[in-house]
């Protein structure tokens, strides 16, 4: 299915989701650098040029290609009752065919982390994947010591699967990372957040 990226957003009680656009640079290029040392840990390398005006340019490009090729929904997350941006969620990697999957990744500002708002994103975004997008799984990796991230996945109903050996580079080191999935038809039930 592919999306017009000027129709896509998605509400939610206390967010509106959105893909990123060129006046988001200034609100995103300060959240991250205020969140530096809070989401360095758990993210791959950052570049010299991460928190430039060009390298933001290339990421809404990105956005924009990626979600009318169906292949990424990129989208930042704005707090409904001021506008300002809180995080962002990606659904990255979706494949069709016999897959019919995809991959969620996230962070959070410094500031909104243990204040629900990626819980109600990720909420909005697996149902948006299921119902609008017609997949049938969605897949997710963090780290194992990253227990908020694990709880999270857990708590949105996300069912660990596994571990994967040098998943990804984070912060310049191959890491190990823990494997869940949410399913459409998930008849193992809801997972208890640890």
């Amino acid at each position: 299915m592919l999306l017009s990226r000027r129709k896509l957003r998605l509400d939610t009680e206390r967010l509106v989701l959105r893909p990123p656009v060129h006046g988001d640079f200034r609100s995103w290029a300060t959240l991250r650098q205020h969140s530096q040392d809070h989401l360095v840990p758990w993210e791959p390398s950052w570049s010299a040029e991460h928190l430039t005006r060009k390298s933001f340019t290339n990421r809404v490009y990105w956005a924009q290609r990626s979600i009318s090729q169906g292949t990424a929904l990129p989208l930042f997350l704005f707090r409904r009752e001021d506008q300002r941006l809180v995080g962002a969620v990606t659904m990255d990697n979706i494949r069709r065919g016999p897959a019919m999957a995809g991959t969620i990744g996230y962070w959070t500002g410094r500031g909104y982390t243990r204040e629900g708002y990626m819980r109600e994103a990720i909420d909005a975004v697996v149902h948006h994947a299921f119902i609008r997008l017609d997949l049938s799984r969605i897949e997710a990796a963090c780290l194992p010591e990253n227990a908020p991230s694990r709880g999270l996945l857990e708590g949105a109903g996300f069912k660990y699967e596994g571990v994967a050996q040098s998943y990804l580079q984070i912060d310049g080191r191959w890491r190990t990372h823990v494997l869940y999935a949410a399913l459409r038809n998930d008849r193992r039930g809801r997972a208890k957040a640890r």
